[in-house]
């Protein structure tokens, strides 16, 4: 198994492509912390790998808190001494607002950016300090396809998608001499129900571009990426923007 003895943690990882990172990397050995602002789902994810014969531990966090992040952090070096790997999953997606950029509210894009960026870099500074000292890590930032697609209606999404490439580059360039790999994992549009929900104007283009590989991706279409990412597999690799999309956009 390519994760056996790791602790990880996977934000957002109660349910869509959180739930199929965490089913995976506990499949290839690893314990997981489901670090989850939605309890509910988080709990279960956890009973289904349990199921399964699997180990993955529930922490209520809301990334946006950097306090709340620490704490979480904080409670997993306590139970198991140390973490290997982390997943930032966790990002407002599920029911947004699409609306032409003239109409998206402060609000609206000062939300977005609280959790899928701030959330982001609250997690990553919260554990670099015990990676530091063991002279290892892994940590896999989550973007998106809208970034390379320039998805109309979407601009504070697709931004914030696009700061986290901007900050794996350069977090990739600080903490490689600290044995810490930073690379960015890039979904194209995944059927994990997410997208059916969005609040999108009437009458507003869709995507024109379409898939080299005719069908919608699945949440396990992403995990080998994951996995690979997580594992001894990808040591020399970092600073990298991994596409799993079909053929939709070449980067």
């Amino acid at each position: 198994m390519r994760l056996d003895g790791k602790i990880a943690i996977v934000t957002g990882g109660g349910r869509g492509l959180g739930r199929a990172y965490v089913q995976a990397f506990v499949r290839e050995g690893a314990t997981v912390v489901i670090a989850d602002i939605d309890e509910a789902a988080a709990r279960a994810t956890s009973a289904a790998v349990e199921r399964a014969g699997g180990r993955a531990v529930v922490a209520v966090t809301d990334v946006s808190d950097g306090a709340a992040v620490a704490t979480m952090v904080g409670e997993v070096l306590d139970a198991f001494g140390r973490i290997d790997v982390l997943v930032n999953n966790a990002a407002i997606y599920d029911g947004i607002r699409c609306a032409p950029v003239e109409d998206l509210e402060v609000e609206e894009w000062d939300r977005v950016f609280a959790v899928n960026v701030r959330g982001t870099w609250n997690c990553i500074r919260a554990v670099v300090r015990d990676m530091k000292l063991r002279g290892a890590g892994k940590i896999i930032n989550v973007a998106s396809g809208t970034v390379f697609g320039g998805t109309p209606y979407m601009a504070h999404y697709v931004a914030s998608k696009g700061a986290i490439v901007a900050l794996s580059r350069a977090l990739a360039r600080e903490l490689g001499p600290a044995g810490i790999t930073v690379n960015t994992l890039v979904p194209g549009l995944t059927d994990t129900g997410a997208q059916k929900r969005w609040d999108v104007p009437s009458g507003a283009p869709r995507p024109t571009l379409s898939p080299s590989i005719d069908r919608l991706l699945k949440p396990d279409d992403l995990v080998g990426a994951a996995v690979f990412l997580a594992s001894a597999e990808s040591d020399m690799m970092t600073g990298q923007v991994l596409v799993v999309n079909g053929g939709t956009v070449f980067v």
